[in-house]
């Protein structure tokens, strides 16, 4: 089937390069890309662009400031380099580049293949787990380090601690921290350590170097060492850039050899007025003690008396005492007298014949009462009785017969109210005060 042109879609050149970077993107992870460097460049921004070209093609790259700044290779045209990189495409130009995240000398290049394939068998053995991670001490008192004797590390740690913590005291384990013998050397020094184990934690330091220079922190042999020794050690290797397999297998990982100082030890401009509060807290508790001792020897003292003088106080303290005891007889002796007068009144009241009297002149008043109440009630009753008979009489229909009314009802017997309700020469009955008449109506007037 063939398409005619009025069905092919119509892009932008935006359109199109956006579709093809996104292609790109998608379909490319990130690459491991080696070539040669030329074409490189470096305007105000920082960044960096260049190519890499071999015998039959090239690419453009360009690495951001962000990225370029931790680079320790300084590039050069006709270098040899490898370059991680996302493949993408530049829209604004539709040119197919790579977006650079880190770029190595083509031997350093092999070394972190070699780096990167140690360190991710050894961390799925779990030599670098969290939980076999060791606490520093928090007051160390001696510190093994190892290092080289010639090299700027030691003396950056000497100096540290000695402005930190004066009274560490520091023990050198001298070893080759560069070559071919230097993981040996590093791994014997390891094991002497845990042999003596007379320090409290131990600082394996380098300054900074190239991949080269440090990789003998990145054998195998040493990363065991370092979790075989049983005293806990700090790395302080290159740069903060740099990282060996023996910072992920030490206990802690400081960026530098001072750092490394600086981790392991107190800092005295820190604990220093601590100290001296402690110090004058302290003094002030001496002071306080011997103010306190001073005047208890002063109280004993004064308690020293000639024995006389003691058998005289002793007399005058029994007269009083004897005084006081013949009072508080005489008190006491008050109070049971009181005492028994109140005894005595109660039992007059609990008197069974004085009971007797008094609950029969309580009966003689309450039938009083009852007797008063009893009249109150039935006067007050019969008055009742009066007022409800004659609101009765009122009442009372046959009353009202008694004054000459009379009752009319028709044959049916219903009370006639008015004329209209019965006919001319019809029956009706009369109801008197006395008796009844049986009329017939003659004449009405309604």
């Amino acid at each position: 089937m063939t398409v005619s042109d009025s069905q092919i879609p119509i892009l932008t050149v935006s359109a199109l390069n956006s579709a093809a970077r996104e292609i790109i993107e998608g379909n490319f992870p990130l690459l491991r890309v080696e070539g040669e460097l030329s074409n490189f460049s470096s305007p105000g921004s920082g960044h960096w662009y260049f190519s890499l070209k071999d015998a039959h093609a090239q690419v453009r790259c360009a690495m951001f400031r962000q990225r370029n700044t931790y680079i320790r290779v300084q590039p050069r045209n006709g270098m040899r380099v490898q370059v991680l990189a996302q493949p993408t495409l530049y829209e604004g130009r539709g040119e197919f580049q790579l977006i650079v995240e880190q770029l190595l000398d083509a031997g350093e290049g092999d070394l972190q293949a070699r780096f990167a394939a140690l360190r991710d068998r050894l961390a799925a053995e779990g030599l670098f787990a969290a939980d076999l991670k060791r606490p520093l001490p928090r007051w160390p008192q001696r510190v093994a380090v190892i290092t080289s004797m010639n090299g700027a590390a030691l003396h950056d740690i000497r100096v540290t601690l000695a402005r930190r913590w004066p009274m560490l005291a520091l023990v050198v384990y001298p070893v080759l921290v560069q070559g071919e013998q230097a993981a040996a050397r590093i791994c014997a020094a390891l094991d002497h350590v845990a042999s003596r184990q007379q320090e409290d934690v131990v600082i394996l330091a380098r300054g900074g170097g190239s991949t080269e220079d440090l990789w003998c922190f990145n054998e195998e042999s040493v990363a065991r060492a370092i979790r075989a020794c049983p005293v806990p050690v700090v790395t302080g290797i290159g740069h903060e850039i740099d990282f060996t397999i023996a910072d992920f297998a030490g206990d802690l990982r400081a960026a530098t050899p001072t750092a490394a100082a600086e981790a392991i030890s107190p800092d005295r401009a820190e604990w220093l007025p601590q100290v001296q509060a402690q110090r004058r807290q302290l003094e002030r508790s001496v002071q306080r003690t011997l103010r306190d001792a001073t005047q208890r020897l002063d109280y004993l003292r004064l308690r020293l008396r000639h024995p006389g003088e003691r058998l005289k106080d002793a007399d005058h303290r029994l007269r009083m005492a004897r005084g006081s005891l013949r009072q508080a007889l005489q008190r006491q002796q008050a109070a049971w007298d009181g005492r028994l007068q109140v005894l005595q009144a109660r039992r007059m009241r609990q008197d069974p014949r004085q009971r007797l009297e008094h609950l029969h002149e309580t009966l003689k008043a309450w039938r009083s009462a009852l007797l008063l109440a009893m009249d109150k009630r039935l006067a007050s009753a019969e008055t009742q009785q009066q007022r409800q008979m004659a609101a009765l009489r009122l009442l009372d229909p046959l009353a009202v017969l008694q004054r000459g009314f009379a009752v009319l009802r028709d044959e049916s017997g219903k009370v006639v109210f008015k004329s209209a309700s019965v006919a001319v020469h019809a029956p009706i009955s009369a109801t008197l005060a006395q008796g009844t008449l049986l009329c017939e109506v003659l004449e009405k007037n309604d």
